[in-house]
């Protein structure tokens, strides 16, 4: 094995556009809450980027990607990167260093629990957001990603396809998100109150961060600079268009006013359905999926006001919804035309694949919401998941950190 230059180049840049994601998810969920929980809701995603980042290298990346035990975890064989060296890996890094391979992975670590906070923005404590996230990345995160990723990993034996993480990213984090909300309740005044976004310009601003470096977050998953890389460039901007166009139009009918909110939201739920596509599909199959990605999580978003509960900045409606139509959809629309390393979906005659998707889709839902809730039951019980009701009321960034974000 050799060491390709442009493949390496590739991948670190690819790296540090997903690095830039989660400050642009920070601003992007900033910007939907109240102006007295702006750099409350923003830290809960920079954090992520220290905290999650030296999980990773101690134990986190060798219990995802490590030596296959029981098709459902890694050793600990790679912990603190041992074996994790510059010379490349045969399975997962033919033609760059292990070390960059490792380096973007950690960077859909650090975001994917990011992820989780829009759902219960404005009442839960830092201290219980530190423990939860931690916990989270180590017991769902890590399992699901060797599942789907890892040689040996029972789903990818299964033949599921997840090009860059709508199973391992998207559903493990907006079927978690539901089952933190449904554990730490509503917001205060929540239906009784008007909780409008306090900065429009702030989140459509980490909208377009978050489009931008998710051209890495799925060019780069081809772990090389060429053909496929191209493909999953192209399908991710197509998908994001036709979901900002066809959120807009729904809401625009169903409403009878098109967003700014609307057009961000739109654009990331395509993000999030054409992820585990990306690398599989034509240019005309990622707009369908992406129109119709744009439909489903608008009613997604939609459905919290039916059902009852408070996403608050609809993590459930965008990750949950997005990520398991996109699963499905790769079941559908997957060709060996445009990845040979693929296989045909239901489009091209192939029902297994379908099936194959369905079955990943339900266990990482399953796995996900029951290992998520009983990890939030071990907080609540020692650490206490929400603020003080006077807190709340005055806000986390005060009560929690001290500041304010603006001065008048």
């Amino acid at each position: 094995m050799k060491i390709d230059t442009g493949d390496t180049t590739w991948l670190l840049i690819s790296t540090a556009l997903v690095m830039l994601m989660t400050p642009g998810l920070s601003l992007f969920y900033g910007g939907m809450v109240r102006r007295k929980n702006v750099l409350g809701t923003i830290m809960q995603s920079f954090i992520a980027l220290g905290l999650v980042s030296i999980q990773w290298v101690l134990f986190g990346y060798s219990l995802a990607f490590g030596p296959d035990v029981g098709h459902v975890i890694g050793s600990l064989d790679w912990a603190a990167l041992r074996h994790v060296t510059l010379e490349p890996h045969p399975d997962y890094a033919p033609t760059v260093p292990h070390q960059a391979f490792m380096m973007f992975q950690m960077m859909f670590a650090v975001i994917t629990p990011a992820l989780i906070s829009g759902a219960f923005a404005e009442r839960l404590k830092f201290s219980a957001y530190v423990v939860f996230i931690l916990l989270w990345s180590t017991f769902v995160y890590a399992p699901i990603a060797h599942w789907v990723w890892a040689v040996g990993g029972w789903v990818k034996n299964l033949g599921a396809l997840d090009f860059a993480g709508g199973l391992v990213v998207h559903i493990s984090s907006g079927v978690s998100a539901l089952a933190a909300v449904l554990v730490i309740g509503k917001r205060r005044g929540y239906g009784h109150e008007i909780m409008p976004p306090h900065n429009m310009t702030m989140t459509l601003l980490g909208a377009a961060l978050l489009w931008f470096g998710w051209f890495g977050f799925n060019g780069g998953s081809a772990i090389a600079s060429g053909a496929l890389a191209t493909t999953a460039f192209v399908a991710t901007h197509v998908a994001a268009s036709a979901a900002t166009l066809s959120w807009l139009l729904t809401e625009w009918i169903h409403r009878g006013k098109p967003t700014l909110l609307g057009a961000a939201s739109g654009s990331l739920a395509g993000l999030v359905a054409i992820t585990p596509a990306s690398g599989y599909v034509d240019p005309g199959s990622a707009m369908a999926i992406g129109a119709l990605a744009g439909l489903l999580c608008y009613g997604g978003v939609n459905m919290k006001n039916n059902l009852g509960y408070d996403d608050s900045l609809d993590a459930v409606g965008i990750h949950g919804v997005g990520g398991m139509w996109g699963a499905l959809a790769t079941g559908v629309f997957a060709s060996k035309a445009v990845n040979a390393l693929g296989n045909d979906g239901l489009m091209h005659g192939n029902l297994s694949l379908l099936a194959a998707q369905a079955m990943s889709v339900l266990a990482a839902s399953i796995y996900s919401f029951a290992v998520s809730w009983i990890i939030l039951k071990i907080v609540d019980r020692t650490v206490g998941l929400r603020v003080k009701s006077e807190h709340e009321m005055e806000g986390l960034d005060l009560s929690q950190h001290g500041e304010s974000g603006y001065l008048l």
